[in-house]
């Protein structure tokens, strides 16, 4: 079987994120073995939109709870609507009480 692209690892990490619950871009590279590809899990979340099944690519923020990847999603403050129906507060586009609800796939998924 063929070993999985960067890309699809990044997508299979995100989909266990679960609903209430966000991550960051370096989070997701660190635990891939990638610690400096930050940028390259941004690039697949960009890539998301078309992947099946679907990724939960709202899930995904920066470090500081910041939503940087809003732009990328059909409008500009759907990120946020999607964040808020799982319970995710957003001010200012960035995520209130980020430590609750910071989900760390090196700790949940080892």
């Amino acid at each position: 079987m063929k070993d999985p692209n960067f890309f699809e690892k990044v997508f299979d990490v995100v989909r266990l994120i679960p609903p209430g619950k966000v991550t960051s871009y370096g989070a997701i590279a660190k635990f891939l073995g990638m610690a400096n590809s930050s940028r390259m899990v941004g690039w697949a979340m960009h890539a998301a939109s078309n992947a099946i099944p679907p990724i939960p690519a709202h899930r995904v923020v920066n470090s500081s709870g910041l939503l940087t990847g809003k732009i990328h999603f059909g409008t500009p403050t759907l990120m946020e609507e999607l964040l808020s129906s799982e319970g995710i507060i957003v001010v200012n586009d960035k995520i209130q009480q980020f430590k609750k609800h910071f989900w760390d796939p090196t700790i949940e998924l080892l």
